[in-house]
């Protein structure tokens, strides 16, 4: 079973059996494809260059709306823009943060540091509003709902909602304890620097 990050003299760390490793990445993999543009043979190369998508609009699938949402729910036209300039640009950040973290799983032990662990809050974070969009999850009941499917061994082998759920669960589990281990680093890290002893990253020493 996963071991949660935690903040120690190495940086944060955490560690995970080799199915773990294996379901982590396919989940990474997965997110990195719905945020890959569509290729566009006509595309102006200065655009793309520069991140303008000229052509970009409201993504059809709910769930990569929710990881590319409008800027406004009541200016469309002002969300479109926005989209037309930053949605390259925040796809690509994504899912370079994800790739990032797959390449973190080559091992059963995971240590990060600072940039490293960025990278894995933000790949987390994306994972787990794909999961969400796809569990229907919206209101605190529908969290509430999911959080009560809990035992793998209740989950058959055409129950792909609890399957789901008890992936979105493993996966919150992980974020917050990733979370606590970057919030202990920075204390740690203030703490350091308050003394004089300057602030080192989290995975020094």
């Amino acid at each position: 079973m996963a071991e949660p990050f935690t903040y120690g003299r190495k940086g944060i760390s955490a560690r995970f059996e080799d199915a773990e490793r294996e379901l982590l990445r396919g989940l990474f993999r997965d997110v990195v494809a719905l945020l890959e543009p569509d290729e566009r043979p006509d595309e102006d190369p200065l655009a793309a260059l520069i991140g303008i998508s000229p052509d970009a609009s409201e993504p059809e699938d709910p769930a990569v709306k929710r990881l590319l949402p409008n800027i406004s729910k009541d200016d469309a036209d002002a969300s479109l823009e926005f989209r037309r300039l930053t949605e390259r640009s925040l796809r690509e950040t994504k899912a370079g943060a994800l790739r990032a973290a797959a390449l973190g799983l080559e091992s059963r032990d995971v240590v990060l540091d600072a940039t490293a662990a960025a990278h894995w809050a933000t790949a987390l974070t994306d994972v787990r509003l794909v999961l969400a969009e796809r569990l229907g999850v919206h209101t605190e009941e529908d969290a509430e709902r999911i959080h009560a499917v809990a035992d793998w061994s209740d989950v058959g082998d055409d129950d792909v909602d609890a399957y789901l759920a008890l992936v979105y669960n493993f996966v919150t589990w992980l974020q917050t304890t990733l979370i606590d281990a970057m919030m202990a680093a920075h204390r740690a890290q203030a703490g350091r620097a308050a003394r004089g002893g300057g602030a080192p990253g989290a995975g020094r020493g």
